[in-house]
């Protein structure tokens, strides 16, 4: 790896030049970019949600888990990164990252489709409100007008 140590850096929107060596962190858009490690020069994007990656920062430095596997770049790069460090990882066959890929989108079918469930049971269920009946005065002064008018 050319970059074994990343530095990161939290912005809100990540830049449109990215620099080497740096694990741009935004939490606004819940994404984290880099170039890749290889020293190839591509962006690596990993998602941060409930089915993708996830990010752990502890005041000082940060992780990210799943390992990193750049399988749609010409350079295939795998490797971990964990406390600003980056690990490489071993190669994956084709047939495990097809195999991963598979998994991956099960994981997400099932995950979304469980939150739209979620979401339908939650839904406020909207009953029409009846009309308020006529409440009519029922005083001597009420009957006395009733009478006149």
């Amino acid at each position: 790896m050319k970059h074994d140590v990343l530095e990161p850096r939290f912005v809100k929107a990540v830049p449109c030049d990215l620099e080497p060596g740096v694990l741009y962190v935004s939490m606004q858009y819940g994404t984290v970019v880099h170039s890749c490690c290889c020293g190839c020069g591509f962006e690596v994007v990993t998602p941060l949600t409930p089915t993708d990656w996830r990010l752990t920062f502890d005041g000082e430095s940060v992780s990210l888990w799943p390992s990193v596997g750049s399988w749609n770049l010409p350079c295939q790069s795998h490797y971990v990164i964990e406390n600003n460090r980056v690990r490489e990882a071993l190669q994956w066959s084709t047939a495990r990252i097809e195999a991963e890929r598979t998994r991956d989108g099960q994981v997400k079918a099932k995950f979304y489709a469980r939150q739209a469930a979620i979401e339908a049971i939650d839904a406020p269920v909207i009953a029409p409100v009846p009309p308020c009946p006529e409440v009519r005065p029922t005083g001597l002064l009420a009957k006395v007008r009733r009478w006149i008018f």
